[in-house]
């Protein structure tokens, strides 16, 4: 049978899921907390004593980093390829700057208030636009050093890093990657989402997209899965606060360094692992519904749907072999 166990960690909620024919909870699905402790450890910007945030303040100077980080930079770097540069590492700065300089649920409205906030808010035209004066280019993961025999990583001045939704898709595979191994499994770190195949009884696992800014009201969509993927949603209804007067959200677009503007609010996408399956959804809901779109059906490896600030879904192609 299939055993579950939440858990918070990385700032989210996590969902660990492992079918085995005992009914008893295995004792490996138990370890996984610990294993998102030691992975939030190296790779939180938020834990002023973790190996990110030693690397972030190594100005000018190499530094030999541990494998976990290591692969989750190089990850990132192919992240930031993969979506020509919508979705780095390096806006950790923007983010900061629009007022992400906390945990989320330290924030002064917490996701519980927004969804009114927001609807209020969006009749009032209180929602944070690109001014001229205050946009400004993100630097690209080119401007840092890093050296694969050394394993080392430079950060030039001016550059730190969050690696975000691409550190919990990674971590989201390395744990599923480790239950697999006791029997089909699923790991859900706050939407980022890596599958290992079918259930036992060769039953698919079942995962229901979210109408944005009214989470209660149920599903617009069920995927059905029997193969190992990613999985991932992005979207504005959720990590939003008040600045200035203004809603700000946690994506940023590094073309002006400021909260993406467009008319997607969600985006959902199935792609070989959940690293890329985070990276287009971010990368889709910056590009906005048109770009987007044509983005996602260039990419064959790719199928998604998208959830427009009206209400109206899009859908690729190939996202209807999940349905």
């Amino acid at each position: 049978m299939a055993h579950r166990l939440r858990f918070h960690a990385m700032g989210t909620e996590i969902l660990a899921c492992v079918d085995v024919d005992s009914g008893q909870p295995p004792a490996l699905l138990n370890e996984v907390p610990r294993w998102f402790e030691d992975w939030e450890q190296t790779l939180s910007r938020f834990r002023p004593d973790s190996e990110l945030s030693r690397l972030n303040q190594a100005v000018d100077q190499p530094a030999r980093v541990s494998d976990d980080l290591w692969n989750v930079f190089q990850a990132a770097r192919a992240a930031e390829k993969f979506t020509d540069g919508l979705v780095t590492p390096t806006v950790l700065d923007a983010m900061l700057e629009a007022g992400y300089d906390r945990d989320f649920a330290s924030l002064q409205f917490g996701v519980q208030s927004l969804p009114t906030l927001h609807r209020s808010l969006a009749l009032t035209g209180c929602f944070a636009k690109t001014s001229d004066s205050a946009a400004q280019n993100v630097p690209a993961l080119a401007a840092v050093q890093w050296d694969a025999a050394e394993q080392t990583i430079q950060l030039p001045a001016g550059i730190r890093l969050d690696f975000g939704g691409i550190a919990k898709g990674w971590a989201a595979r390395q744990a599923m990657s480790r239950l697999r191994e006791i029997g089909p499994a699923l790991m859900n770190c706050g939407g980022d989402i890596a599958l290992g195949g079918a259930l036992l009884d060769g039953s698919p696992w079942e995962i229901g997209v979210y109408k944005p800014f009214d989470r209660d009201s149920g599903y617009v969509e069920m995927l059905y899965f029997q193969f190992a993927c990613g999985v991932a949603s992005s979207a504005t209804d959720r990590r939003r606060w008040m600045q200035g007067g203004q809603v700000r959200h946690h994506i940023i677009d590094p073309r002006t360094g400021l909260p993406a503007e467009s008319d997607v609010v969600s985006a959902t996408v199935v792609a070989p692992t959940a690293v890329e399956a985070e990276a287009a959804a971010k990368s889709i809901l910056i590009r906005g519904s048109l770009d987007g779109l044509d983005w996602l059906e260039a990419n064959p490896a790719l199928a998604g749907l998208l959830i427009l600030e009206d209400g109206q879904i899009l859908y690729s192609q190939k996202i209807m072999e999940y349905f």
